[in-house]
């Protein structure tokens, strides 16, 4: 069924960049629906290897039958490129990944909640200064403290960025651990945590429903707009 979902994928994207209304697709201008090639055998062996972890079983199939990015949700896919023999993703943000600790369970919880509430709290407001130096000191300070708890390393080992959505927004897909294949969202950037992308059902979304999601919206955004 893995392979059969991605059956004429690449065929659809293609036939989308060819459309003259593609453009008016969330994020088009910046992948111009262009996909990379696929993966190799040897290549996804490869880039396992040094990952030292087995990639989710859609996200492989997508890698070996469609692309290794380019095309897709937001501003693109990140691609995954082999650079001077490492292999590596590439895109707005791709580096926050700790790709030496793919193998580790991506956390079952994040930051402490009484820890956050308590920061949010405390979070300097520019009317509380009466010069606008003090409050830029003053909430570079506080910014500082909010990264060290929101942007530790720890919280998203076992993930990959796998786009942006602009504004330093971007996506994480989940590569081990119980959440393993789905998508959370990363909105750190404006005070929220992260957390799962949920379907029509509540359910968490995998890598497929989220890039075939995409693809059909894609799709009625074209013909709608001819």
């Amino acid at each position: 069924m893995t392979d059969q979902q991605w059956a004429g994928v690449r065929q659809r994207v293609e036939a989308l960049k060819a459309c003259p209304a593609s453009n008016d697709v969330f994020g088009a201008r910046g992948h111009r629906w262009v996909l990379e090639q696929p993966l190799s055998h040897a290549e996804l062996a490869e880039l396992e290897a040094q990952m030292k972890v087995t990639l989710p079983q859609e996200f492989q199939a997508f890698l070996l039958l469609v692309g290794a990015g380019g095309a897709g949700p937001a501003h693109g896919m990140f691609p995954v490129r082999r650079v001077q023999g490492r292999w590596r993703w590439e895109g707005d943000g791709a580096d926050m990944a700790d790709l030496s600790q793919l193998a580790e369970p991506f956390p079952e919880q994040g930051p402490n909640p009484e820890i956050v509430d308590a920061l949010l709290a405390e979070r300097p407001e520019e009317e509380d200064f009466d010069e606008i130096e003090e409050f830029d000191d003053a909430i570079e300070a506080w910014d500082e403290r909010w990264d060290a708890v929101m942007f530790a390393p720890d919280r998203t080992v076992g993930a990959i960025v796998i786009c942006h959505l602009g504004c330093a927004q971007r996506e994480w897909l989940i590569i081990s651990g119980s959440h393993r294949g789905t998508i959370w969202s990363d909105c750190r950037v404006d005070d929220v945590d992260l957390a799962p992308l949920l379907g029509h059902d509540g359910k968490p979304v995998t890598f497929a429903q989220w890039y075939l999601d995409w693809l059909r919206q894609a799709e009625r955004t074209a013909l709608e707009a001819i």
